[in-house]
């Protein structure tokens, strides 16, 4: 009841303290930046992802060092003084490191801190000896030590803003940031880096800490992260392409063999390229799994013989999944779910980069950014080979290149009426009963519409038997959640070979699931490119407050999902 009223009463601001002081009183935490927030209000206790308070309270601090970070990077950039690498790079991390489901290692976050606060003082130290004025804030003028942390670390997290409207926009923003910074992160494990992006992020921070935007110049900055976010999106598809090759149609086996294997989770192609060079030739195979399973479309890695397939779902449903698998996992992004008490696979878990599980190894990068990958392999060697769970093959790897490729054929069975509309449900798949709308909805679709998608929201409906209209399969899977880049650019090359002066007037409908902060950095993409009417499931987010979501429908036509019978005649689909 008390998280209802600090989300979206109007109290004045004395109660308001009242109610935060009761929950810091009570080291409880406040968390609402995943689809699973607690009963649609916030996660208060612990957090349904598996988080738990001490864990929260770290990554608000972090975060609160971050934007101190960020103040005096955004003042130095704005006097000539660019940012240097060491100072771009612990904020990426930071941010990517307090994403959902990446890092549950307490420690590691408040290792992170250390860090932060030394490079903060480093950079005022800068800023005082060129005669910089810096602003009055906390974020600069707090010198705390891991004594007095978990008593600051209450004080800085989201319910430090009591309006309801900033709030929320201050959030949106930050998860924007959170995404991008996952996105450029991958993107700079592979060389390709852009300074405008970490220029653009010390700035939003520097606004969260200063306080001095009103509510409609907050929306603007939430329009500025999309635009940033379409940038990051085409670095890494860029960086990847470059060096991997432009995705190709594939059929991806998700069967097993008789061989040990290693299964790898996330999104890093630069992680899965360093151990597929590792394990040749040792008889090990490698599987993919979940948001990795794209890496089978990328022309560089079908060399390797013993890269054999995909195992598994979304990453929801791990914990079943990797009791199977038998050999060692290796996590190189978020989508980690706690493994319960007594499950047999965790002393088999690896964590590398801005990860983190307690009790698991972590793979640490050597100075050229590189892993030894040499005690997974060994620990693979002394594994059954996986289970298998399932059998056969889906088919994947249509991202913008592969697909204006058959631009000809598409263009035609539109003119024709064989393709009558294209359905983006791209985004993230999870573990509420309710996203077995999404499924439900792909049966349902009738059998002239191709849906595109990317990301994990994939899984509710890749394995089903849904054909092809004129040889075109009807679920065209573009990859990861980042490559949703790759829609944006079909649909705007659609509306240049159609004439068309608006994207919305494409016969596309945009019905995108989503669950954490890259999806939140895709949909800001979106709507920095104009597209509208974007239907958002399976529940709205519970940051957005009732004001803030209000201007999200008038302005863009934000909306959510009803029941998929309603939603097909809603969008003029039956």
């Amino acid at each position: 009841e008390i998280a209802q009223c600090l989300v979206g009463s109007e109290m004045c601001i004395r109660d308001r303290y009242l109610f935060i002081d009761i929950f810091m009183e009570n080291n409880q935490m406040f968390c609402f930046q995943c689809q699973e927030a607690a009963k649609g209000i916030a996660c208060t206790l612990k957090g349904v992802c598996g988080k738990n308070n001490t864990t929260s309270a770290a990554m608000d601090l972090l975060l609160f060092v971050v934007r101190g970070v960020s103040v005096v990077a955004d003042i130095l950039h704005d006097n000539g003084m660019k940012a240097d690498n060491e100072t771009c790079g612990f904020v990426t991390d930071a941010l990517f490191s307090t994403i959902t489901n990446a890092n549950f290692d307490e420690e590691s976050i408040l290792a992170r801190v250390d860090k932060g606060l030394v490079l903060r003082n480093r950079l005022i130290q800068k800023a005082e000896e060129a005669g910089l004025a810096l602003p009055k804030v906390d974020e600069l003028g707090w010198q705390g030590s891991r004594e007095v942390y978990k008593e600051k670390a209450q004080r800085v997290g989201v319910l430090r803003e009591t309006d309801a409207d900033l709030r929320s926009l201050k959030e949106l923003v930050l998860y924007g940031l959170k995404g991008m910074a996952a996105y450029h992160e991958h993107a700079m494990r592979l060389g390709y880096n852009d300074e405008t992006i970490h220029a653009f992020m010390h700035h939003a921070l520097r606004c969260m800490a200063e306080n001095l935007l009103s509510v409609e110049e907050w929306l603007n900055l939430a329009l500025q992260t999309g635009e940033y976010g379409v940038k990051v999106m085409a670095l890494l598809d860029k960086a990847n392409t470059e060096r991997y090759g432009h995705p190709e149609v594939t059929a991806v086996n998700i069967g097993t063999r008789q061989n040990p294997g290693i299964l790898i989770s996330g999104h890093d192609l630069h992680d899965i390229e360093e151990l597929l060079k590792q394990t040749e030739g040792t008889g090990v195979d490698v599987y993919t799994h979940s948001e990795m399973l794209p890496a089978h479309y990328y022309p560089a890695f079908k060399k390797y013989s013993h890269f054999v397939g995909n195992y598994g779902n979304a990453w929801w449903k791990q914990r079943e999944e990797f009791a199977s698998f038998n050999g060692p996992i290796v996590f190189t992004t978020n989508c980690i779910v706690p493994p319960s008490a007594t499950a047999s696979y965790k002393d088999r878990i690896f964590t590398s980069n801005s990860t983190g599980y307690p009790g698991c190894r972590h793979l640490e990068s050597d100075a050229n950014g590189k892993k030894d990958y040499s005690e997974v392999i060994s620990l693979a060697r002394q594994c059954k080979a996986p289970e298998q769970i399932e059998e056969g093959q889906i088919i994947g790897g249509f991202a913008h290149h592969q697909v204006l490729q058959l631009a000809d054929k598409v263009i035609e069975a539109v003119k024709t009426g064989a393709i009558r509309k294209f359905i983006v449900m791209a985004g993230c798949d999870g573990r509420m009963k309710s996203r077995e709308y999404y499924t439900e909805f792909a049966q349902k679709l009738p059998h002239d519409c191709v849906i595109l998608t990317a990301g994990c929201a994939k899984y509710k409906y890749n394995k089903l038997s849904l054909g092809d209209i004129d040889g075109i399969p009807r679920v065209l899977d573009a990859g990861q959640c980042n490559d949703s880049y790759s829609l944006a650019v079909i649909a705007l090359k659609l509306k240049e070979v159609f004439g068309l002066n608006d994207i919305n007037e494409l016969p596309i409908v945009y019905n995108i699931a989503w669950y954490e902060q890259k999806a939140v950095i895709v949909l800001l993409a979106l709507l920095s490119l104009g597209v509208k009417n974007i239907h958002l499931g399976p529940t709205l987010p519970a940051f957005l407050s009732p004001g803030v979501a209000k201007v999200l429908v008038e302005q863009f036509g934000i909306a959510g999902i009803g029941t998929v019978d309603e939603d097909l005649k809603l969008f003029n689909i039956l």
